[in-house]
């Protein structure tokens, strides 16, 4: 009975632990980013891409994902605004839906030319497609779009890959879907200080693309 005691007592010390790490990393993350991320495009330098993170686009409930949603109105605003000249929207497209050709879609229905967007269908993770920015597509200056959380661990990443880069906070969903949703941008930012030490890769490569020069995928 008392090594049972024991093992629960340990088991909850190491969870309480691990929980205090991951909310001081990602407020760690926030505070690092801070100062280069807004919510106006004005606050923004003119570049020439902007870097759309993708998530899937249909949410949960089985209608259109908000969090998807509100990321194309933020891009499109910047394209408006001419801030960018051209969006490379990454993201998965091994499951059942194509995250980048969903986004391109959605762009093009705000206005975007379909001749200014740039697909990378390999953004697996938030690493990958800020690395595949660089290492593919070739770009050390960025505006990357997302909501404000995913913001802090993206404009991280590519900042210490030696990237300049900022963020356009897209408007977050008001109302979770889940508990969940919410809670796993704190083990993400531990993993993001963990691909930083030890300097993980993109998980593909992929032949170089010239944005502005080669045509749009």
């Amino acid at each position: 009975m008392r090594l049972a005691l024991y093992v629960l007592l340990v088991v909850a010390v190491v969870a309480l632990v691990a929980a205090f790490l991951s909310w001081v990393a990602q407020r760690r993350l926030e505070a690092l980013a801070e100062s280069f991320i807004a919510a106006d495009p004005a606050r923004l330098p003119t570049v020439d891409v902007a870097l759309v993170l993708g998530a899937a686009p249909i949410g949960p409930e089985g209608g259109p994902n908000r969090y998807f949603e509100h990321r194309l109105d933020a891009a499109a605003a910047l394209w408006r605004a001419g801030k960018v000249k051209y969006l490379l929207v990454s993201g998965d497209n091994r499951g059942a839906y194509d995250e980048p050709t969903a986004m391109r879609t959605g762009l093009i229905a705000r206005g975007v030319p379909a001749e200014r967007i740039y697909r990378d269908f390999a953004g697996v993770r938030t690493l990958d497609s800020v690395l595949r920015a660089d290492e593919v597509f070739g770009q050390k200056r960025l505006i990357i779009v997302s909501q404000r959380f995913h913001l802090a661990r993206a404009v991280f990443l590519a900042r210490q890959d030696e990237i300049e880069a900022w963020g356009l906070a897209a408007r977050d969903v008001a109302r979770p879907y889940s508990f969940l949703t919410t809670l796993r941008r704190y083990p993400s930012a531990v993993r993001a200080y963990y691909d930083v030490w030890f300097d993980t890769p993109s998980r593909h490569a992929g032949k170089p693309v010239v944005i502005g020069v080669d045509p749009p995928s």
